[in-house]
């Protein structure tokens, strides 16, 4: 069995905690009070009561951390070396419309480097967890993304552009995209939950993963992931800078490649 660090076992309880609350407002959806914050980009009071709880959770085991949170922002710079990066509820709209695919999202970064992360998807009890140097796990299980050589055999999840996120511009690139990519693989999935997206390719769920105006939050812990379960992502332009660009292109090394010329190609 693996053996989870402190710092590991902090952010699980964290989010494990964070998760009770939203899957008691999950099942009552209907009721949840709600407030627009943006065209098509809800926060709800779930998102708002899963950050203070992770919060509390983590400031009590970390209090020299800092914090970047979704709905708060960069609540506290900490000891100028470490930071949590928190999305509190990961697939929000899917939440809101009662469907059962949304998590809790934390990665920490020390000295400006990803270090480690945990994704946790609340109704099927899964925990995917990594730190750099040892791993990425699913609960107990070891991870590794998928063995697929063929982008004709490959299954990739991307995020599309929606009302209010990015502009006309970006939405006929993102067309272009798409359209580059269906016509090469065996299918495109948007599950609208890009923090587990990452877990997906880093568990072998899917071979790959593209979007663009993603925010820090949304990808921090799956790029820890991803790098160890052996896979590869980047910025789709191909530089290292995903957590401010919020562009992100993660597959096998077999794929990685491939899919990046198709994505640049498609411009």
């Amino acid at each position: 069995m693996p053996q989870e660090s402190a710092l590991i076992t902090v952010m699980t309880r964290a989010a494990r905690r964070a998760a009770r609350g939203l899957v008691r407002d999950f099942g009552e959806v209907e009721q949840l009070q709600v407030s627009r914050k943006g065209p098509a980009d809800f926060v709800s009071q779930a998102d708002l009561k899963a950050e203070q709880t992770i919060r509390e959770e983590l400031e009590r085991a970390r209090p020299d951390f800092g914090f970047l949170m979704e709905e708060s922002g960069a609540a506290k710079s900490g000891d100028g070396r470490h930071r949590f990066i928190v999305d509190p509820l990961d697939g929000t709209t899917n939440f809101l419309h009662g469907l059962p695919h949304f998590a809790v999202s934390i990665g920490v970064e020390r000295d400006g480097e990803l270090i480690a992360g945990v994704v946790y998807e609340p109704v099927h009890d899964e925990m995917f967890w990594a730190e750099k140097g040892q791993g990425a796990f699913l609960n107990q299980r070891r991870l590794r993304v998928s063995g697929r050589r063929q982008m004709r055999d490959a299954l990739i999840a991307t995020g599309m552009p929606f009302m209010g996120k990015g502009t006309d511009p970006s939405h006929q690139r993102y067309l272009g995209e798409l359209g580059a990519v269906m016509s090469q693989v065996a299918g495109v999935r948007r599950f609208g939950a890009a923090a587990l997206d990452l877990a997906y390719v880093a568990a072998g769920r899917f071979d790959g993963f593209w979007e663009r105006h993603l925010s820090p939050w949304d990808v921090a812990a799956g790029i820890v992931l991803i790098r160890e379960a052996g896979g590869y992502v980047t910025e789709i332009e191909g530089g290292g800078n995903m957590l401010n660009s919020g562009s992100i292109a993660a597959a096998n090394d077999q794929l990685h490649g491939e899919l990046v010329k198709i994505l640049r190609d498609a411009q």
